[in-house]
């Protein structure tokens, strides 16, 4: 069997880590791939954008099956293009993939069923949404309508802050097309909590569910990043919050994409705030969150392989999705720098390793080979290293003592992964 994963970061090697795994033995390709990408499948040099290339290679050289990691792909139809082709593949169509594209369809749809979020305004015009920015309660968050690489979203504590939210999606275009509308809502508090779930549109099956980092420093200090580490499960998320979650949140969704003449099918992400009030959604996401996947992938013992093929078929409920008990904790790696400006080419040393450690796998995110086939970083976000335990703690201590056998020139990485987690443990 001849499958193809297209992206190019940590998500898609964990993915191609699991399904290398796979009783099946599929021959492995990627798009494009990335350094480490490379010892587990053959990388075509074509990028994750560019879907009438992706569709046409995976027609022209027989693919089986596609499994689309980006979201980017995802909302320009990659899904679609290989369907009309007659090539199944695992992710949303384009008009499901709305949820993660479109912030205003994902609220208005929560607002039409009920569905538990921050309550918001929408506005297409700058000056009606500066006039709003100017009276709404303080914090408020401003949000750009479509993707924006994870940098969309500004949390403003003062009337200026908005204000220049505002200015910069709006007025000055920073995000082009994706802030020419904004979702201005009120600022909600609580533990977040990301849930990822393998959906066929009906059934669904939530993983382990994770507490993300996305600050770039400790303390939660810095910029906000595509993500600097994840710990799973989070033990915010107790069995009566799931129950809860399911209830009215998880299969409202679904029911109300369908009602939507939207089913959506693939891999959907639930980003959580625990409120007072209850559990709301902060945001949806269309396919496995980066580096979410990187620390649920490696709890799952079952075949991966096999759970996509049953969403694919619309036949979830059949299939066999376990997950082993225990933690995980997954420490990402960075340019100095990320996320504002860093430099790529920096020798990368002792991630091989750091990987052979027992319970210890290290995903490669921005990573190449160079002209004497050495690993150099080629990104911000450059490895994820993740750890598998019997115990939160474990797993923490573990995924640190990999890190530390890992070096490159302006190497960073945040220290107190998981700490907050810990706390709470007691």
């Amino acid at each position: 069997m001849k499958v193809l994963v297209v992206g190019g970061g940590g998500r898609e090697h964990a993915i191609l880590s699991k399904l290398a795994q796979s009783p099946k033995a599929p021959q492995l390709y990627c798009a494009p791939g990335n350094g480490g990408i490379a010892a587990l499948a053959r990388c075509v040099p074509i990028r994750a954008t560019e879907v009438e290339a992706i569709a046409d290679w995976a027609q022209t050289n027989a693919m089986d099956y596609v499994v689309i990691g980006p979201d980017d792909p995802l909302c320009l139809g990659l899904f679609d293009l290989l369907a009309a082709r007659g090539i199944p593949a695992f992710g949303p169509t384009k008009a499901a993939a709305r949820i993660e594209g479109s912030k205003v369809f994902a609220k208005k749809l929560m607002r039409r069923y009920n569905i538990p979020t921050a309550a918001c305004e929408i506005f297409s015009d700058a000056e009606l949404a500066l006039r709003y920015a100017r009276i709404a309660p303080l914090p408020m968050v401003v949000k750009a309508d479509g993707l924006a690489l994870g940098k969309g979203v500004v949390i403003c504590h003062t009337r200026d802050e908005a204000e220049e939210a505002v200015r910069d999606m709006m007025e000055r275009g920073r995000f082009g097309a994706a802030g020419s509308r904004v979702v201005v809502e009120e600022f909600l508090e609580g533990p977040e909590v990301s849930v990822l779930a393998f959906t066929d549109g009906v059934t669904i099956r939530p993983m382990a569910s994770g507490m993300d980092h996305k600050r770039a420093l400790d303390g939660d200090g810095g910029l906000n990043t595509g993500g600097m580490g994840v710990i799973a499960p989070n033990p915010f998320y107790t069995p009566q919050v799931a129950e809860e979650c399911m209830r009215t949140i998880f299969l409202p969704t679904l029911a109300a994409m369908r009602a939507e003449g939207a089913p959506f099918k693939g891999c959907l992400y639930f980003g959580l705030m625990l409120t007072d009030s209850g559990p709301k959604v902060i945001e949806y996401n269309c396919r496995f969150g980066d580096p979410e996947a990187q620390a649920m992938l490696p709890l799952l013992t079952s075949d991966l392989l096999e759970i996509l093929l049953h969403v694919t078929a619309g036949t979830l409920g059949e299939a066999d999705v376990r997950f082993r008990d225990g933690a995980s904790c997954c420490v990402v790696l960075a340019s100095g720098g990320y996320p504002q400006a860093y430099r790529t080419g920096a020798v990368i040393e002792g991630a091989k390793e750091a990987g052979a450690m027992p319970g210890v796998s290290v995903f490669h995110a921005g990573t190449r080979l160079d002209g004497e086939n050495r690993l150099v970083t080629a990104g911000g976000r450059v490895l994820g290293v993740t750890a598998v335990d019997d115990t939160l703690p474990g797993a923490v201590r573990r995924a640190y003592q990999a890190s530390d056998m890992i070096r490159f020139e302006g190497m960073h990485c945040r220290r107190d992964i998981g700490a907050r987690a810990l706390q709470h443990l007691g």
